[in-house]
């Protein structure tokens, strides 16, 4: 263990015991944490409030995810290394998880019986392939066939039984009757890929206060190559890039009161935003909660969001999705008939219990990187731009995490991921017109900032937003609508020395 590590743990958490939310009241309904004394929650508006002074970094703030933080060089290895505080012990979980998270699957039947049971349908053959060192996806070049970016599929409710679903959160969407929820772009030998991915871009100028004309890229998407037969003409597309891996199980840790606790869907405050909560049912419980993770907040846990993408991504079942054909539609037969990787002397799926562990508690401690330059002049000031301009109205910097989480070094932390975990509408500009459990065909959860300046360093690329059409900071703030608007212009109106400190403060994040 290095030297540093139990003094930066010290430290933080000591900073952290004397930090948390405090009891917050929004259109008349309290939302209080309950594992916190009172004690605790007088004393928190100094850290969790808003910065007033931009003359120097907060205390902290080079700390974004607390003891947790890793301080590690900065390379393309940023993202892919454990949380700080953890124990040598947990560093060996983290090691196994990582090897699964790399493992590449085959399909079945296979000589190698530990990692068959690929697709038939899937999209990529590891978990690494879409979050490559742990970072976000991006769009397949012209001619490239698309790995980290994916199409969602749905179609509108037809029936009462589907309308009850929805309504009562069994289902959050209905799926697209031969091709599911998601379109597969490769198969198993003797299965034909359900088809690919098409993107147009169109140029669209934005000329900015002082002249200066930004060319932004509008997509549009379709499908082509369908070997299944035609979709459903109201079949409704949503293309995703993958979401980088950093920091989850922090947000996962923050105390559902928090979020609540922001949420204002009527505008009761008249301030133009109106952030509301996801509310998803848990399959493990079958409870209604909080929806934390995924473009649009549709998924509670860390563990759900491993089993589905498991399932949906490369065709793997797992405890908690069980149908061993993965994405295979009732249409399409062969895919369902295909065989599988389910080994009964090891369960009745194909990546038994402990498997789904290991990754869930290896997605759940990629540690955040140290922020950089948060005392530089220029960092400062774009801070100050940030602030001014209304961006934490959705991206709120600072929470403190439950003291009740399940690992105790994510436990008690001041984080800083800018992000309400809250679905806010984005406008007409970024809408996918594709409704998902709560969030509308306009609205998308405020996607967490923390690491975004180190895009470029991991990925080797700089593409933003849902569908990786901003390929830069600029121009993914310029995307912004809805209840961004303000903030929007607010960054269009400022003058270039303005607009950069902006920029060098997101990618000292």
């Amino acid at each position: 263990m290095p030297a540093a590590r139990p003094l930066l743990f010290a430290v933080v958490s000591v900073a952290a015991l004397i930090c948390a939310p405090v009891a917050a009241v929004l259109g008349g309904q309290s939302h209080v944490r309950g594992d916190l004394t009172e004690k605790d929650l007088k004393r928190v508006r100094a850290v969790t409030e808003p910065a007033t002074d931009f003359s120097k970094p907060e205390s902290f703030e080079a700390m974004p995810a607390g003891a947790a933080t890793s301080t590690k060089l900065v390379n393309r290895d940023a993202f892919s290394q454990i949380s700080a505080n953890q124990s040598f012990a947990a560093e060996d979980r983290f090691k196994l998880g990582n090897a699964l998270f790399r493992k590449f699957w085959v399909s079945s039947p296979s000589s190698t019986h530990a990692s068959d049971g690929l697709g038939p349908l899937y999209n990529a053959r590891a978990c690494q392939s879409c979050h490559l060192k742990d970072g976000r996806g991006r769009p397949p070049a012209p001619g490239e066939t698309a790995v980290s970016m994916f199409l969602r599929l749905s179609v509108p409710p037809k029936t009462d039984e589907e309308r009850e679903k929805l309504a009562s959160k069994t289902f959050t969407r209905i799926p697209e009757p031969t091709y599911g929820g998601q379109l597969q772009n490769f198969a198993v030998p003797g299965v034909k890929p359900e088809g690919r991915m098409t993107i147009r871009y169109d140029d669209m100028p934005v000329t900015l206060s002082d002249g200066e004309v930004v060319t932004l890229r509008k997509p549009t998407y379709g499908v082509a190559d369908l070997a299944y037969g035609p979709m459903a003409d109201d079949v409704m597309l949503s293309p995703r890039v993958a979401n980088p891996m950093i920091g989850l199980g922090l947000l996962e840790a923050i105390e559902e009161a928090d979020i609540r606790a922001l949420a204002d869907p009527m505008d009761k405050d008249g301030d133009g935003v109106s952030g509301k909560v996801s509310e998803v049912r848990d399959p493990e419980t079958g409870a209604l909660t909080i929806g934390r993770f995924g473009w649009k907040a549709t998924t509670p846990s860390i563990k759900v969001q491993s089993a589905e993408a498991f399932s949906g991504d490369i065709g793997i079942s797992t405890p908690l999705v069980t149908d061993a054909f993965g994405e295979c539609s009732i249409a399409q037969t062969l895919c369902r008939e295909a065989p599988s990787g389910v080994q009964t002397r090891l369960g009745e799926v194909e990546a038994p219990g402990p498997i789904l562990d290991l990754v869930t508690f290896y997605s759940q401690n990629l540690a955040v990187p140290a922020r950089r330059n948060v005392g530089d002049k220029t960092v400062l000031r774009g801070k100050r731009m940030f602030y001014e301009a209304g961006c934490t109205a959705c991206h709120r910097p600072k929470f403190v995490t439950s003291r009740k989480a399940d690992d105790e070094a994510l436990r008690f932390q001041l984080i800083w991921p800018y992000s309400d975990m809250l679905l806010h509408d984005m406008g007409e500009g970024l809408a996918d017109h594709r409704p998902v459990g709560d969030a509308s065909g306009r609205e998308w959860r405020t996607q967490p900032l923390w690491g975004i300046g180190l895009t470029e360093t991991v990925n080797g690329n700089s593409f933003y937003l849902h569908d990786g059409r901003a390929r830069t900071l600029e121009e993914a703030i310029l995307w912004h609508g809805g209840e961004a608007t303000a903030a929007r212009e607010a960054y269009a109106a400022m003058d270039k020395r303005d607009r950069d400190a902006l920029i060098a403060f997101l990618e000292s994040l």
